[in-house]
C-alpha cells in the first residue's frame, strides 16, 4: 500500500508550494571592486542590511572594496586589535629580571637533576 501512495512522485526533486502570494523583500546590488585583480563583483543584499565595506573578490578571493558612486570606500583598520602572543600576555604578568630567576632556577634544578641519574642503568 505504501508504494502506490508513493508512486510518480520524485521525493525532494520538486516543491509542491508555490510562489502565489510571497512578497519578496526589497534588494541592492553593491559593486565591489578588487585591488588585485581590477574585476568587479556584484553583489545583491537585502535593503534593510547594512552592506560590508570589503568583500571577497569571487574571481581571485583577495579582498575587493565596496564602490560608492564609482570611487572605492576608504577602510579605518586602525580600530583592529592586534593579537596577543603568549610572550606579550607573560610579560604583563613578569618582569624580565623575574622571567631570568625563575629561568636560573629552573636550568639548575634540571642540570641537579641531569646529576642525579645513573649512566648505564
Amino acid at each position: 500500500m505504501a508504494d502506490r501512495s508513493l508512486r510518480g512522485m520524485r521525493l525532494g526533486a520538486q516543491s509542491l508550494q508555490s510562489e502565489e502570494g510571497v512578497t519578496f523583500s526589497p534588494r541592492v546590488s553593491h559593486t565591489y571592486l578588487c585591488a588585485t585583480c581590477s574585476r568587479e563583483t556584484v553583489m545583491i543584499f537585502s535593503a534593510e542590511a547594512e552592506a560590508p565595506d570589503e568583500w571577497e573578490c569571487r574571481f581571485c578571493s583577495q579582498t575587493a572594496t565596496r564602490l560608492v558612486d564609482s570611487k572605492p570606500v576608504i577602510v579605518d583598520h586602525s580600530a583592529e586589535k592586534v593579537p596577543r602572543t603568549h610572550w606579550d600576555m607573560l610579560l604583563e604578568r613578569r618582569t624580565r629580571p623575574e622571567l631570568e630567576e625563575l629561568l636560573q632556577e629552573r636550568l639548575a634544578f634540571l642540570r641537579a637533576r641531569r646529576g642525579q641519574q645513573k649512566i648505564g642503568a
